[in-house]
């Protein structure tokens, strides 16, 4: 055991979330419908979902620490979402390097004339599901009374959906599906 560290057997569960409740930074409980936490939920399972596409990149992959970053800014968003006042990362500098790379990334690609159906190739269905879970969590977002600063954020996620479409783009190009 390492020095300074004693050995706690903290239990996992706590059991107040028993009665169907859950608690926000300042210690308020509501329920786990709330629309609040659906949208906190919509965001984890984004983040759950980011983490396996990064793990099925190659370790070679500079997509992985982009992935990482976005992980981060996601809990990030949750905690703000929850009643954090701790600073959040600039998000308005996030959505101008998502618009770089999505711009820079389209430009590599061919035009879209048609609709593109979700495969081609496994990564790029990977992303297309990132792109649609970042949807989903950006709408229940939309759903909260929006207050300013809180609308960079769903600027962010919508920013964040269309770099997903366009990583999925990337990842299946010469195999994707078009609509004719």
């Amino acid at each position: 055991m390492a020095v300074g560290i004693q050995n706690v057997n903290m239990s996992i569960y706590t059991k107040t979330g028993d009665d169907g409740t859950t608690s926000l930074y300042n210690g308020k409980r509501v329920l786990k419908s709330d629309p609040l936490i659906n949208a906190c939920g919509n965001i984890d399972e984004l983040t759950s979902f980011i983490g396996l596409v990064k793990n099925k990149l190659k370790s070679s992959d500079k997509n992985k620490t982009l992935l990482l970053s976005i992980q981060k800014d996601l809990h990030q968003i949750m905690a703000v979402l929850a009643g954090s006042k701790r600073p959040i990362v600039d998000l308005n500098q996030k959505v101008k390097l998502f618009e770089q790379m999505i711009d820079k990334t389209m430009s590599r690609l061919p035009e879209i004339k048609s609709f593109i159906l979700p495969g081609g190739t496994e990564m790029s269905a990977w992303f297309h599901i990132l792109r649609t879970v970042c949807r989903r969590a950006e709408r229940r977002v939309v759903g909260l009374k929006i207050e300013n600063g809180k609308l960079k954020i769903v600027i962010y996620l919508n920013r964040l959906s269309d770099l997903f479409f366009t990583l999925s783009r990337w990842y299946g190009r010469n195999k994707e599906v078009i609509i004719k």
